[in-house]
């Protein structure tokens, strides 16, 4: 019932003059002085003959309105074929939403083509950089110094880095690149420890972590690029002290230390795309796509992770990963 009054605003043209119409038809009629009756029955005739046009239009119009109304939920693509254009106006309107849509596609395919060309760019640039990182790691094993470690931690840093942008365009991309088994939960936690045990050292922060001893349904690769992301966020802000990962029930991975925190009104927008927030601001080297990548991964691996902190005293990162576990069929 919504469209009826808009129906009636529409045609209020048409009514006001049939209705000006049916007054002067009347008085004309009543200044000859002619029987009530010779006045009534025509004025009904042309009453009833006026709604029953006024019924089929406003039929006609609400069909109109239902399949546009459906056609507006469909992506610009499915919107064919419009309704019949019954007037010149609509024709004109019709001829004017082509030339939108076909403007849109235009503009689609350029945006799909920039973004297939960026993607390959950064792709090629990613597989390419990889080539004299590995050439520096295996220079920078054959010495042992102070300026070789701290080079070492750097680089690991930029590789760091380089997969968060091959992660960035492969999450973008929706590619299924997934494997789901399970994993022994200790083997993927070895891994991402294993990648920043310099950086422990260096920086002579204490690692707590006892063996899990779980089995969790995940993907290996995905997880551990989570895990490091999370050691690496630790690392950053816990200048002294200790980094300690324990399980919590129900299956809950826990990343705590005992850093400078995270500021209230920054906690909850933590996981958002390119905010750094307070810590961020003050280390120039934050760049506030980490736990981005981080919750939508978790998403797309069916994980929760959830962040609870408070300033000076720590922060805990904590992955649910307990999910239906798969059955053969």
């Amino acid at each position: 019932m919504d469209f009826f009054p808009s129906y009636l605003r529409q045609k209020r043209g048409v009514l006001a003059f049939f209705a000006l119409c049916a007054g002067v038809y009347a008085l004309v009629f009543a200044l000859f002085r002619l029987p009530w009756k010779a006045v009534a029955y025509p004025t009904i005739l042309c009453l009833l003959l006026g709604g029953a046009f006024l019924a089929a239009d406003y039929r006609r119009a609400l069909l109109r309105h239902r399949t546009l109304t459906a056609l507006a939920k469909l992506p610009a693509e499915l919107m064919d074929p419009l309704p019949p254009a019954d007037t010149g106006v609509e024709r004109d309107y019709q001829a004017l939403v082509q030339t939108l849509r076909d403007q849109l596609d235009q503009f689609r395919g350029a945006a799909q083509t920039s973004a297939a060309d960026m993607k390959m760019y950064c792709t090629l640039w990613v597989h390419q950089i990889k080539t004299p990182i590995a050439a520096m790691h295996l220079r920078l094993q054959s010495e042992d110094t102070d300026l070789s470690r701290q080079l070492t931690e750097e680089l690991v840093r930029v590789e760091q880095y380089v997969d968060m942008v091959l992660a960035y365009f492969r999450l973008e991309s929706g590619s299924g690149d997934y494997v789901f088994r399970e994993y022994d939960l200790d083997a993927i936690v070895r891994a991402a420890i294993r990648r920043f045990a310099p950086q422990f050292i260096r920086k002579k922060i204490k690692l707590e972590y006892e063996p899990v001893h779980v089995r969790v349904l995940t993907d290996e690769k995905w997880l551990c690029f989570v895990l490091e992301q999370l050691l690496s966020n630790a690392l950053k802000y816990t200048p002294s002290g200790s980094i300690s990962i324990t399980l919590e029930e129900p299956m809950t991975l826990c990343v705590r230390d005992t850093g400078i925190g995270i500021a209230p009104e920054d906690l909850p927008r933590i996981f958002e795309l390119g905010y750094t927030g307070f810590n961020g601001r003050t280390d120039k080297r934050a760049s506030g796509i980490g736990l981005y990548l981080c919750q939508r991964i978790c998403r797309n691996l069916s994980h929760g992770i959830t962040a609870a902190s408070e300033p000076g005293k720590g922060t805990v990162i904590r992955l649910r990963l307990d999910r239906t576990p798969l059955t053969a069929e």
